[in-house]
């Protein structure tokens, strides 16, 4: 188990990411349209602004204010703050409240895989990017056949390997954005 994820500016926050699953959750799901380091620094105001990240609590909470709250959380913050309440009823509901469960009760990647597709507003490429997470930073067995060929937030374990990652993804996207479309 780390005792940091390199993925915000703030230590606190990646403290946070690491110690509490429902954080973990919360920054992917926030990780869209954002740099990476707003959509991961995103659990801790949350948890500052509500005082807590208890998945039922969350699903209790009216979120949409505590999104538009300056600085606002998120770029999108009404949105945002609907699919993380969305995010908590489903850990809560599926999960009894424990977000570690949605890696915890999957025993094999398929099982993970499915796992993390019912999240709302995760798709395969949030799944593929998590599934790296789990797999490389928290040794979660389950999670290596998630793992794609190419660098993801797993590969992150450093301010300087987050600096390389998202140089790497610019170029990446600039080569994709140039390819002739079908």
């Amino acid at each position: 188990m780390p005792d940091r994820l390199y993925f915000t500016d703030s230590d606190e926050a990646n403290a946070l990411l690491a110690s509490d699953p429902m954080a973990l959750l919360i920054g992917f799901a926030l990780d869209q349209q954002v740099s990476v380091q707003k959509a991961f620094s995103g659990p801790l105001a949350l948890k500052e602004r509500v005082g807590t990240l208890d998945a039922a609590a969350l699903a209790q909470a009216d979120l949409d204010p505590v999104f538009r709250e300056k600085p606002a959380i998120h770029r999108f913050p009404g949105s945002m703050a609907s699919r993380v309440h969305e995010l908590a009823v489903h850990v809560r509901d599926d999960y009894g409240g424990d977000a570690a469960r949605v890696w915890t009760d999957a025993e094999d990647s398929d099982a993970l895989r499915a796992n993390l597709k019912g999240l709302p507003g995760f798709g395969e490429m949030k799944v593929k990017a998590l599934g790296s997470v789990l797999a490389k930073r928290f040794g979660v067995a389950a999670a290596a056949e998630l793992v794609p060929g190419h660098p993801t937030l797993g590969d992150v374990d450093s301010a300087q390997a987050l600096a390389e990652y998202q140089g790497a993804k610019r170029v990446h996207k600039l080569e994709w954005s140039r390819r002739p479309r079908r």
